[in-house]
This record gives C-alpha cells, sequence and structure tokens, in this order.
C-alpha cells in the first residue's frame, strides 16, 4: 500500500508531531492504512496546560450558550459534508461495515453532536431558586458552571460516536477538553478534531492526544489539573480510572461492560423478535457493551424460536465491510479473534450445544482479516461462564425459561447491568417486566436504540454516570448557590449566633 497518509495530534490548535508513530491497520485486510504520532507525557502535559489554559482565558466558558452552540453545529456541518469520506475511514479503522458506519458510527455522531448544540441553547445555566424568607428576607440563584478542563478516553468500537458523547456536553457546558482515541482507530477523532480547527474553535478548547492508554488514559485520568473524566470501555479499565481519579476527587463518569439479557415472552411476534434478536448481537460483529448476548427464551416457544432463529442468521452475510451488501464485518484485531474462539470452545467444553455457526469469507484479499462466525449456542445455564462474562464477539447464549418471574431473576443475576430487552405483542406487562429489571436501558421490541435526548449509562459493574440527554450536561457542570440578602438590616441577620450585636446598634 502506497502513500500511507500520516497523522499528528491536535494540540492548543496545532498539529503537532512526534519522534515515534504507531500503526493503524484495517481488520478487514489487515493492511496499513496509516501511521500516527505517538503520544507521551510530555504531550499530554502540554495538552493539559492548553486546556487550562483556554479555561482560565475564558476564551470558551465566556462565550454564550448561543455562542458555543453556533460553532459546534458548524463543526457538525463540516463533518455532515464529508460523510461518505468520514464513513470509509471509520470502516477501514474498525471494521464497520459501511451501512452500519454512514448511519450508527459516523451519521450519529453528526446528529449527536447537533444535539448538544441545540442543548446548550436550551439548558439552564442560571435560575433563581425559592424567595428566603428566615431570618430575613432573601433571594436564591443558581448557576450551573464548568468543571474545567475535562478528559475523554474513547474505545475502538465507535471511536467518533462514543467520542462526541463527551466532546458535546463537555463543550457546550463551556469546559475544555482533551481526548485520548483508541490507538487501533484514532483516525476519525482526528478528522474531527480537523473539522473544529476549521470552524473556528478557539484554541486549546478541544485537544487530541493519541498514544497508549497506559501512559496517555493514565496520566489524563491522574492528573491534577483535569477536573473531569469520561471514559469508556472494560469494567476493568473503567475500575483503574476510577481509582486514579479518586486521589484529587475528580468527577467520572464510567461506561463500562455488559451482559445484556434479552427476554422474549411467550407472546412476542416470533418474526419481530427472530430479526430483532440477530440484530442485539451482531451490531458490529457483536462488539457492542449494549449488545443482547444473553437470549432468555420462554420454554413453550423455545425449540420454534430457536429453528426460526437459525434459519434467519444463515441469511446473514459476513464478509468485506466496503460492500453495501455485508451485514457484519470482521473483529477488530487479531486478539480480539483468539478472545472470542477461546469462549465458543468453552462453551463446547462446558456443554452447550452450537445451534448454529457461520462461515468465515474465503476471497484471497480477506485472508489476512480477523474473521470470526456468529455462533449461536442453546443449552446453556446462566451460571456458565459464557452467560456471565463479555466475550464482545459474535456469540449468542441463549437459556430457558419456565415464567416471567424467572426470566427476571435470571435477567437480574449478572454482575452487569447496562441493557436489557423484552419481546412481547403486551405493552402492559413488557412494561412491567422493564420496571423490573436491573439495567441502565431497557428497549421493548426493540435493541440497540440509544436516543440523544435519553440518558444511557449502566448500572452495577456497567459503569456510573449518565451520557446523553440532559443528564450529559449536568456531569459536566458544578451547580453554585448564590445568596443575595434583601433586606440590608443588620439588626435582623443573625450574626449574633457568633457576634453579638453592640449595645447600640443605631450608633454602629
Amino acid at each position: 500500500m502506497t502513500d500511507v497518509p500520516h497523522y499528528e495530534m491536535y494540540i492548543a490548535g496545532r498539529w503537532r508531531g512526534a519522534e515515534e508513530s504507531f500503526e493503524v491497520r484495517s481488520p478487514a485486510r489487515n493492511e496499513l492504512i496509516a501511521t500516527v504520532a505517538t503520544g507521551d507525557l510530555a504531550a499530554v502535559e502540554e495538552a493539559v496546560a492548553a486546556a487550562k489554559a483556554a479555561h482560565e482565558t475564558g476564551v470558551w466558558r465566556s462565550k454564550t450558550p448561543q455562542q458555543r452552540a453556533d460553532i459546534l453545529d458548524a463543526i457538525a456541518d463540516n463533518m455532515a459534508a464529508r460523510i461518505d469520506e468520514l464513513s470509509a475511514l471509520q470502516v477501514n479503522e474498525n471494521g464497520a461495515t459501511v451501512r452500519s458506519a454512514s448511519t450508527f458510527l459516523v451519521g450519529y455522531s453528526i446528529a449527536h453532536l447537533k444535539y448538544f448544540a441545540n442543548l446548550a441553547r436550551t439548558y439552564v445555566f442560571e435560575a433563581t431558586g425559592p424567595l428566603i424568607d428566615v431570618p430575613v428576607l432573601g433571594a436564591g440563584l443558581i448557576r450551573k458552571e464548568p468543571v474545567g478542563v475535562c478528559a475523554g478516553i474513547a474505545p475502538w468500537n465507535f471511536p467518533l460516536l462514543l467520542a462526541v458523547w463527551k466532546i458535546g456536553p463537555a463543550l457546550a457546558a463551556g469546559n475544555t477538553i482533551v481526548v485520548k482515541p483508541d490507538s487501533q482507530t484514532p483516525l476519525t477523532l482526528l478528522e474531527l478534531a480537523r473539522a473544529a480547527d476549521e470552524s473556528g474553535l478557539p484554541a486549546g478548547v478541544l485537544n487530541v492526544v493519541t498514544g497508549p492508554g497506559s501512559v496517555v488514559g493514565a496520566r489524563l485520568a491522574e492528573h491534577p489539573d483535569v477536573r473531569k473524566v469520561a471514559f469508556t470501555g472494560s469494567t476493568e479499565v473503567g475500575k483503574t480510572v476510577m481509582r486514579a481519579a479518586a486521589d484529587n476527587v475528580k468527577k467520572v463518569t464510567l461506561e463500562l461492560g455488559g451482559k445484556g439479557a434479552n427476554i422474549v415472552l411467550d407472546d412476542a411476534d416470533l418474526d419481530l423478535a427472530v430479526d430483532g434478536s440477530l440484530f442485539a448481537f451482531l451490531l458490529m460483529s457483536g462488539q457492542a457493551c449494549e449488545s443482547g448476548t444473553r437470549l432468555l427464551v420462554h420454554e413453550s416457544i423455545h425449540d420454534e424460536f430457536v429453528d426460526r432463529l437459525v434459519a434467519r442468521a444463515k441469511t446473514i452475510k459476513l464478509g468485506d465491510p466496503m460492500n453495501p451488501a455485508t451485514d457484519i464485518g470482521p473483529l477488530i484485531s487479531e486478539k480480539q479473534k483468539e478472545r472470542v474462539e477461546k469462549y465458543i470452545a468453552l462453551g463446547q467444553e462446558t456443554g452447550c450445544k452450537i445451534a448454529y455457526q457461520g462461515s468465515v469469507p474465503t476471497e484471497a484479499d480477506l485472508a489476512e482479516g480477523h474473521w470470526v462466525a456468529p455462533v449461536i449456542f442453546t443449552g446453556a445455564t446462566n451460571d456458565m461462564r459464557i452467560a456471565r462474562e463479555e466475550i464482545f464477539g459474535p456469540v449468542l447464549v441463549i437459556i430457558r425459561y419456565s415464567d416471567d418471574d424467572e426470566a427476571v431473576t435470571i435477567a437480574n443475576d449478572s454482575e452487569y447491568g447496562l441493557s436489557a430487552g423484552v419481546w412481547s405483542t403486551n405493552n402492559e406487562r413488557a412494561l412491567g417486566i422493564a420496571r423490573r429489571l436491573d439495567s441502565g436501558t431497557v428497549w421493548i421490541n426493540d435493541w440497540h436504540m440509544v436516543n440523544a435526548m435519553y440518558p444511557f449509562g449502566g448500572v452495577k459493574q456497567s459503569g456510573i454516570g449518565r451520557e446523553l440527554g440532559p443528564d450529559a450536561l449536568n456531569e459536566y457542570v458544578e451547580p453554585k448557590f448564590v445568596h443575595i440578602d434583601m433586606t440590608n438590616d443588620r439588626a435582623r441577620r443573625a450574626y449574633a449566633v457568633v457576634v453579638s450585636a453592640p449595645a447600640d446598634v443605631s450608633a454602629s
């Protein structure tokens, strides 16, 4: 491959190189598609210093919410004008299919950035509170102020979208931010930085530092000048980020692992539930934290449902992600491929039956790609490792249950709580089950429908805090209460509790 592009970091409004660089390779062909500057501790310090300076000068936070929104809109418009280019880049760096890249990974990124621009216009940054009349007449003012320098650490599965979930609310609220992309997928985020640079975002407000998580991410999490860190990734790494952030008591948002329970009730529309259940576990080849990877099927419809599911799975096309006819692409890396294959072997060793296993592409130009065909297991129980641990690949585990109570018990018997779903033709029944599920998101007769207007995040070991919706902006502000005395009457103050009033108040 000739003319491989080289990307630099974006710090303080300038593109910055480094002595070393790393490679970005396509998961479908393992071809070199770009080289990227390797950030080090000095780059992190430079980026944080730039963000801190921009915050302290007020070049961004002093702008009105409308002014900030206009620039965010301009960035989104810049990206929208290049959506085909960005979608192709996303496909090449993380193996998403071109259909999912243009719709979800890039299309949603643009739409969600637009949402945060509009949220900046409507969010109540300052409001009066209830009138104070004890001990004296007073007024209360509540201000929502930016926290300061923020850090965002984005994963490789939805690298642009999940970066926008951090950049959007941080900038809408008036903060500055340093973002670290995953080293496997830094390219689309760097293109977002380019769009920001071209759209008039002041220098230092957005900084992108590329490099290893053990260096760049770790320093951002512990840096004393970073006041908020948002991380999306594994539960194990999330705990490390949380520990590092604790040293200077910074705000933390963590969106971590999941093992979504997908419940098919005995009154479900089977055609709808079959397609939805495939979508639930196969989007991004199963490399999505909110995937529906535990499929709970009522015993009365179990066999028929499995037959239909297998028949439909046979129509799924695995192959070149740039081909519009392809349904799912490769895994991100050889390491991830080996991990998933170990879980498939473990499922067989522990007594599960493979009801379906697809085929990997046979084209010569895809031979070096990281391919794992979809696998559907039956005969599983919820105590098995493949039913309890996050596999992060196209592997579905089907579990029988006998009644609604047992389904809820099985679904909630997990250390995770990011996503869940219920399929039923009785909305009242489905809603009743949804209310009992320990999950940050529950879909009824659907899956993966994350909406920018509603909060997204997990419970238990799936994370803390919320991204999206007005709740996201709440994570990037600190409420300040301002008390305003309205009497100017010293005699009626509470001072006497500590400072006794003079004998002749009028003479004072």
